[in-house]
């Protein structure tokens, strides 16, 4: 294994699994044609400088999906990659309530789609998200937040 490229620079993030009162799970999708299609992906983004993990978990949740919560649970924060000592900071939102979109213009084309987990967990499993900590939010998020094997 190699420690790849130093990036001083990356920001840490955060993501968000934003689950309804039935359970679905709020998904984004977006076409990404350097990656050859469409993949799946949850709300979340680079935290601003001087931002909490929670306060940019809540933010990207309300301008890429719309959605503010009444609850915002941690689920582990883990290195983006091993050269960087950026962390991605993983939550779960409950109890949410549905707003317009603030997409930026990068964003514009993000569509928001509700899933069952087993739904969500079996794209993951088919390869349509891609990157790594959607699927890993997930998984945890449907143990109710316990490590995995635990």
């Amino acid at each position: 294994m190699t420690t790849g490229e130093h990036f001083p620079h990356q920001a840490d993030a955060a993501l968000v699994v934003a689950r309804d009162d039935e359970g679905l799970v709020a998904l984004l999708s977006a076409d990404f044609p350097r990656h050859g299609g469409e993949y799946l992906f949850l709300p979340g983004g680079k935290r601003e400088e001087g931002e909490s993990p929670e306060n940019c978990a809540r933010r990207e949740l309300r301008e890429e999906a719309g959605l503010t919560a009444v609850q915002l649970c941690p689920l582990g924060a883990y290195a983006i990659t091993l050269g960087s000592a950026a962390r991605v900071h993983l939550f779960e939102a409950r109890g949410l309530s549905l707003g317009p979109q603030e997409l930026t213009p990068s964003e514009r084309d993000f569509k928001l789609s509700w899933w069952t987990m087993a739904g969500a967990l079996d794209a993951a499993a088919d390869g349509r998200f891609l990157l790594p900590a959607g699927p890993l939010a997930l998984l945890l998020a449907d143990r109710g937040g316990r490590p995995l094997g635990v």
